[in-house]
């Protein structure tokens, strides 16, 4: 079993940044990814960006290309994974959480998908006021 924590949320202001961390409780990542999934009230929890843990290869949603960025803190053990956000806007405002893989099975999946994730953080909130 692999506990996220998830770190870095807050209240901000139109236009502001930050940046919200992911960490495997006592241990390093040792799945295939590692992704950032939001839900708004009322929303469906939708996919921001994954990052691969053996590639760094990274993709993201449409809609924050360009002021959302994925990275991971040691190319060697990945012990972190954070989620920039610059530009925020109120819209942006959600629970925020990271998912991560067991690293068992075929890692070719839909990485973009919540199904492809086994084990999910506890969320942390982002509020942007205008």
């Amino acid at each position: 079993q692999v506990q996220l924590v998830e770190s870095g949320g807050g209240t901000v202001q139109t236009g502001d940044s930050l940046r919200l961390s992911c960490a495997p409780s006592g241990r390093t990542f040792s799945g295939y990814a590692v992704a950032w999934f939001r839900q708004a009230p009322g929303k469906e929890r939708e996919f921001l960006a994954y990052f691969m843990l053996n590639t760094g290869i990274t993709n993201y949603a449409d809609f924050v290309k360009g002021r959302f960025t994925i990275s991971s803190d040691n190319a060697r053990v990945r012990s972190a994974v954070y989620l920039q956000m610059n530009s925020l806007k109120p819209e942006d405002t959600a629970v925020y959480y990271c998912a991560t893989d067991t690293g068992m099975g075929s890692g070719a999946r839909l990485w973009s998908s919540s199904s492809s994730y086994d084990y999910w953080g506890q969320g942390t909130q982002v509020t942007v006021s205008s």
